[in-house]
């Protein structure tokens, strides 16, 4: 009896025992799944930009500039009196004419620095700003023995009739400059983790210059063309004139103050006009003569440069 007794308990108990194993592994499951949950769960933060929300800038470099002096419209005007050696006055006479000389392009080096800000919109990556560039262009392009075509007439104070003739004014280097410019551009831009690209329009002030190096005044009234003018005489202009210019550009911050800015810009400076005036005595004219007269002439142009200027910049 005992025996049949104590293994009816056994096999009665099998059941609890399941049962209390069932429950224990749930409540450890639960309790696994709470820990689960009360884990925190990492955090995965966006890349910090190294582009300031506004900042002042100034940068220093270079850039490697193509400058098109185009073509340089000439008109130049020549007046002479002729008087024998008892200071009589034999014959007057003028001659004019325009002339187109093509320029070669230049290219240069040249020092450039930089100043500026910019600033994002709020709560975005696009940004607006402006920069202030000079650049020590010093480009030159010149032609050698220059021939400014002209068609006049003398009048003999003896018969009074007018005497078609033709002739030059030869120049013998003409030469054309951009010494320095100057741009204020506005600029809008998209920024990035470590920069932003830009594009902006705005304008240009720039120092030009033209120089005739010894011209003289040749006339053919004889069949041969003979010296009116004498001496050579040299002219030069120089001038302050406006434009436009576009800049394209990237920038890549080399450091949280630091960035590298490169851009492309192509600049136009305004049509300008450059007038000269010299009187002239050639004391050696035909037939023992002096002629007494002046050399009175006009340029103008235009310059058109491209470039691409690199600036180490930092920020403020």
């Amino acid at each position: 009896m005992p025996s049949r007794f104590f293994g009816e308990v056994h096999i009665m108990n099998k059941p609890l025992v399941v049962a209390a194993a069932t429950i224990a592994v749930l409540a450890m499951a639960q309790e696994a799944d709470a820990q689960q949950r009360a884990r925190p769960v990492p955090s995965y933060a966006a890349p910090v930009s190294y582009v300031p929300n506004q900042a002042f800038f100034v940068g220093l470099g270079g850039s490697f500039n193509i400058v098109d002096f185009g073509t340089q419209d000439v008109y130049a005007v020549g007046t002479s009196d002729v008087f024998n050696q008892a200071g009589v006055r034999l014959s007057s006479g003028s001659a004019w004419g325009p002339a187109s000389l093509y320029m070669n392009n230049e290219s240069s080096l040249a020092f450039s620095v930089q100043g500026g800000f910019f600033r994002k919109f709020e709560g975005s990556d696009w940004l607006w700003g402006a920069k202030f560039s000079y650049s020590y262009l010093n480009a030159t392009s010149s032609l050698r023995n220059a021939l400014l075509p002209q068609a006049g007439a003398f009048t003999p104070v003896n018969t009074g009739v007018p005497v078609s003739f033709t002739g030059n004014a030869v120049v013998r280097t003409y030469r054309a400059n951009i010494i320095h410019q100057m741009a204020l551009v506005p600029f809008i831009g998209r920024s990035f983790d470590r920069g932003y690209v830009y594009a902006g329009a705005g304008p240009t002030l720039s120092q030009v210059r033209t120089d005739l190096y010894d011209v003289i005044g040749f006339a053919d009234t004889t069949g041969q063309p003979s010296d009116v003018s004498g001496r050579p005489i040299s002219f030069s202009a120089q001038s302050w004139v406006y434009g436009a210019t576009g800049v394209i550009g990237v920038t890549y911050f080399l450091a949280p103050t630091w960035f590298l800015d490169v851009s492309y810009t192509a600049a136009v400076t305004q049509n300008h006009t450059d007038n000269y005036f010299s009187p002239f005595t050639n004391n050696n004219g035909t037939n023992n003569t002096t002629i007494v007269g002046t050399l009175v002439g006009s340029t103008g142009s235009n310059v058109v440069t491209q470039g691409v200027t690199v600036t180490i910049n930092k920020t403020f």
